[in-house]
């Protein structure tokens, strides 16, 4: 290449000789074959100090000047050469915008244009003033672009800053208008986050107290731009992942430009959950510990600046402060709000005076600074705030000045009583200084005792006056303290017993006591003291001549205005002859004893006799009334039967459907008359169930207000929340129309208002007690009436069985008494509570079931398939109970073999091989009972199912409702299809 091909390159510059020494044959070819009008351009911006830069061609091959280098930073010189879409990446778009007008032969120019370099290894704003102007090529068509560039970043940032300078200075001045003036700590935060995050366009900005961990924090307040979410709430510094726990651990802000970027991807998902792209979270020391975090979050990527960054941290700062001083001030106003509070509560006078020097030296009198409302009752002297205390009470002021002026001086409390000569009134006075001593202040609290003093005054003018009264009585008397030491007798004490004065004081009185009644005497004594109860007793005293002689002793006690025993005055009576008479009229006594014993017994025989006459009426009644009804079904049934015996016999089976049907309905009434007999014995079989008692009243509301009738106002009033019992739902709903039915007979003819209410009861133990229950928590059902009430007698025997107020003919009795054995053998209560005249109302208390309640369900037993061959037992000492349970199983597919004892079956039980279900009755003859082969067969055969068949409500003998796993109860008499579904749910294990 000869020196003239580069003559456009002979200047003394870094590019020129860098464009000299590259290998151009990629992309421009050699240098000598360039066109005139590209070695012109590039001599041209060789030889320029102007930063200037050629884009050669179509893709723009960057060819530029030593000043341009400056310019390119860290990117040079390898970003010589380079095409410009490739060299500056970052600017892609807007260098090709640049590259397509250029060549299109247009300019462009930009003042101040910001774009973001990465000259230095990372992105970072700059601003510079571009203009682009084409290069034509030998043909006269433009071949290029040049562009002249002239940073201006350092202006720019320097006129922003000023400017940043002085929006920041009117930001902390506008917030300190906003927080200096609030004395909440809640309105401070606010404000400060809501200016905050708008002053620095921020999606978010919060306030957050550490908790003592140092890695849980609480933000206590926030603010979200419309369209973002309110953060506030508990979190863990460990949450946001490693980062945010170094970094705030270590007492240095969180700067996150973009979570996506800048974190791993868990922990970006959880800024990203709370709506955060970009974040500062700047921490506050305080004594070494991380103490509240102030965050700015936004929902773009942004690139923090220091000036930001140095915002953040100052707002934080002045927010804690802030709080700090909101929480000082309150902490302050409480405490004096505290003080005001207990300073006009208390019921002493009190005061605060301020000693000053006077005409009658230093320190010689003092005004009232404080004074409570008790100070004008206590010291009888009202607005005392203000004035001096000579002027107040003159003539005694020096005598106060001796009494205060030492304690201000020396600091030593004192407390003394002193009389108020202005008013009359004795004082008890304490006062100490108030500090510093310099404040020359003296705290003064006291109360009037003028009562006390007048009263104790009167009292020794009356113990005077007792004394006096005392020797003159006949009688021994005598005084003991509070502490029931005696410590005074009257002369005729010592004359009776011969001591010496004195000699009898304290516990030496009990020497003229005789040693068999000294025990009774000194325990029932201090019995008295213990209680303040008056003590009262008799025992024998020695006379002086030796001889004992009995006495009466009785002792009251004085009591002061709070029922406090401060005394006690005592008397000995001499009883030693009415002793005696009363020991000669003790024979004669004894026998009118025995005879009003005899006459008390005849006539207890009698009352018994006539109890037992009307409880015999009353049976009579009952069993009448029961022999009546079932003749009546027995007649239903047998004429039944014969009537279906007479049609089969003729051949006639059309219609027999009526006979059945009639004996049926005859069967099951007489078996809810046997129900009601076993409810009034309280042996019934129960099939309790856990229960919603306020949909069970529900369910039978219309029911109720049939059977009461129009003239009765009827009001249901269901406890919310209700808790579930467990209880018989049918017996229940028998109990509720029996009383509902009782209390509209209580109310006929007029009418009057029925109410049924429930609740749940927390009975305590004295609550329980007084119910006859164990404590617990139980749910009552109420029926309460407006009718003529019942008096105490009454309600007294309302439970007894065949006991009724009603005209006879109209009831037995049992009603109430059923529903009494229902109650408690369910583990309830049953309560009367009612005055003649103004109702009644029976209250049965349920015993709490933990858990949900049945859904209540219709009695339609379901078609359930046949058996398979399984195995039943069944054993019943009834062939024809025991016949028709084997027919019935048998027809269904069972295996059935039968017993007729308990012997018999368990003897079956250990032959027989595989058995599926044992079915046996309760009350079986041979000395072992149903429950008892269950137990023995479950020895044999663990795990057996058993389903026991009672006639006969034996409930201790099956469990009391408390049955093993496996154990079912089924009661004659039952449908065929009852026994047959029972069965085949078991041998399913259903």
């Amino acid at each position: 290449m000869t020196d003239n091909a580069l003559a456009f390159l002979h200047v003394d510059s870094e590019a020129a000789r860098l464009i000299a020494g590259a290998d151009w044959s990629a992309s421009l070819g050699p240098v000598e074959t360039w066109p005139v009008s590209l070695k012109s351009a590039v001599g041209l911006l060789i030889r320029s100090p102007v930063p200037i830069v050629l884009l050669w061609g179509e893709d723009g091959v960057m060819l530029y000047n030593d000043a341009y280098s400056v310019f390119a930073g860290g990117r040079h010189p390898e970003l010589l050469g380079s095409k410009v879409r490739e060299g500056w990446p970052e600017v892609a778009d807007f260098n090709d915008n640049v590259m397509r007008v250029g060549l299109a032969g247009g300019t462009l120019a930009y003042e101040d244009q910001e774009l973001a370099l990465n000259r230095s290894g990372r992105l970072e704003p700059a601003w510079m003033n571009l203009d682009y102007s084409p290069v034509l090529g030998d043909d006269g068509t433009p071949q290029g672009v040049i562009a002249i560039v002239v940073e201006t970043t350092a202006r720019v940032l320097a006129e922003r800053s000023m400017a940043q300078g002085e929006a920041r200075l009117r930001f902390l001045d506008g917030l300190n208008r906003a927080t200096l003036a609030s004395r909440d700590a809640d309105d401070i935060l606010a404000a400060t986050t809501e200016l905050t995050a708008k002053h620095m366009g921020a999606s978010v900005c919060a306030y957050a107290d550490m908790d003592p961990d140092q890695n849980g924090f609480t933000i206590r307040g926030d603010w979200a731009a419309p369209g973002s979410t309110s953060i506030v709430g508990r979190y863990s510094l460990a949450d946001f992942g490693a980062l945010a726990v170094t970094e705030l651990g270590a007492g240095r802000p969180l700067i996150v430009n973009d979570v996506l970027a800048d974190l791993p991807a868990a922990e970006a998902a959880t800024f990203q959950a709370i709506g955060v792209r970009a974040t500062i979270c700047m921490p506050l020391i305080k004594d070494g510990r991380l103490t509240a975090l102030m965050a700015v979050h936004r929902n773009d990527v942004h690139v923090w600046t220091d000036a930001e960054l140095a915002l953040i941290r100052e707002v934080t700062e002045r927010s804690w402060s802030n709080i700090e001083r909101v929480r000082a001030d309150s902490a302050l106003n409480d405490s004096e709000s505290r003080y005001r509070a207990l300073f006009e509560a208390i019921d002493e006078g009190f005061c605060i005076i301020e000693f000053f020097d006077g005409p009658h030296g230093p320190l010689s009198d003092y005004v009232h600074v404080e004074a409570n409302a008790a100070y004008t009752e206590e010291a009888g002297i009202a607005n005392v705030v203000g004035k001096t205390l000579r002027n107040i009470v003159g003539a005694e002021a020096d005598a106060w000045i001796a009494r205060y002026r030492p304690v201000l001086m020396t600091g030593q409390s004192i407390r003394f009583e002193q009389e108020l000569e202005a008013t009359g009134r004795w004082l008890e006075l304490a006062a100490f200084r108030i500090e510093p001593a310099s404040r020359k202040q003296v705290a003064v609290i006291f109360k009037d005792l003028t009562e006390r003093r007048v009263a104790e005054n009167a009292l020794r003018e009356s113990e005077a006056q007792f004394r006096t009264l005392a020797r003159a009585l006949p009688n021994q008397v005598w005084t003991a303290g509070a502490d029931g030491l005696l410590d005074w007798f009257n002369e005729e004490t010592y004359v009776y017993s011969g001591a010496e004065a004195g000699a009898l004081d304290g516990e030496d009185w009990t020497s003229i006591v005789h040693p068999d009644d000294l025990p009774i005497a000194a325990v029932r004594w201090a019995r008295s003291i213990e209680t303040a109860e008056t003590y009262q007793t008799e025992f024998r005293l020695r006379r002086a001549d030796g001889v004992w002689r009995w006495h009466l002793t009785r002792a009251v006690p004085l009591q002061d205005e709070f029922g406090q025993v401060v005394r006690w005055v005592g008397t000995n009576t001499d009883i030693d002859d009415q002793r005696a008479i009363a020991e000669a009229l003790g024979d004669v006594n004894a026998v009118l004893e025995q005879r009003v014993s005899e006459r008390t017994e005849e006539l207890v025989r009698t009352q018994d006799a006539l109890r037992q006459a009307q409880k015999m009426e009353a049976v009579g009644q009952l069993t009448g009334g029961i022999a009546h009804d079932f003749n009546n079904l027995l007649a239903g049934i047998s004429g039944s039967l014969e009537l279906i015996e007479k049609r089969l016999g003729e051949g006639r089976t059309a219609g027999l459907e009526r006979y059945i049907d009639g004996a049926q309905g005859a069967a099951r009434r007489a078996a809810a008359l046997t129900q009601r007999l076993l409810a009034f014995s309280r042996r019934q079989t129960l099939d309790p169930r856990p229960t919603d008692v306020n949909r069970l009243i529900a369910g039978m509301e219309d029911l109720i207000r049939r059977s009461v009738g129009p003239v009765v106002e009827m009001e249901v009033v269901g406890a919310g929340g209700l808790w579930a019992t467990r209880v018989d739902p049918s017996q229940l709903e028998n109990a509720l129309l029996n009383l509902c039915i009782n209390a509209r007979d209580a109310m006929a003819p007029e009418g009057g208002r029925l109410t049924i209410e429930t609740a749940n009861k927390w009975l305590d133990e004295r609550e329980a007690r007084s119910r006859d229950l164990p404590p617990g928590q139980y749910v009552s059902l109420c029926v309460t009436d407006t009718g003529s009430g019942m008096p105490p007698e009454v309600i007294e025997r309302a439970f007894d069985p065949f006991f009724t107020t009603k005209p006879l003919g109209q009831g037995t009795g049992l009603g109430l008494s059923m529903i009494y054995g229902f109650v408690r053998q369910s583990g309830g209560q049953v309560r009367i509570y009612s005055e003649v005249g103004l109702g009644t109302t029976m209250c049965l208390y349920l015993p709490r079931f933990h858990g949900e309640a049945e859904e209540a369900t219709d009695d339609v037993l379901p078609v359930v398939p046949p058996g398979h061959g399984e195995t039943v037992l069944v054993i019943d000492d009834e062939d024809i109970v025991r016949g028709l349970i084997v027919e019935l199983l048998t027809d269904q597919g069972y295996r059935v073999v039968e017993a007729a004892d308990g012997v018999s079956g368990l003897r079956m039980l250990e032959s027989i091989g595989r058995i599926d279900l044992l079915v046996t009755d309760v009350g079986l003859p041979g000395g072992m009972n149903g429950r008892q082969v269950a137990d023995a067969a479950r020895t044999m055969r663990p795990g057996l199912k058993v389903l026991f068949v009672t006639g006969y409500a034996e409930n201790a003998a099956v469990g009391n409702g408390h049955l093993e796993p496996g154990m079912q109860v089924i009661t004659k008499p039952f449908q065929t299809a009852a026994i047959v579904n029972k069965v085949r749910d078991m041998i399913d294990g259903r």
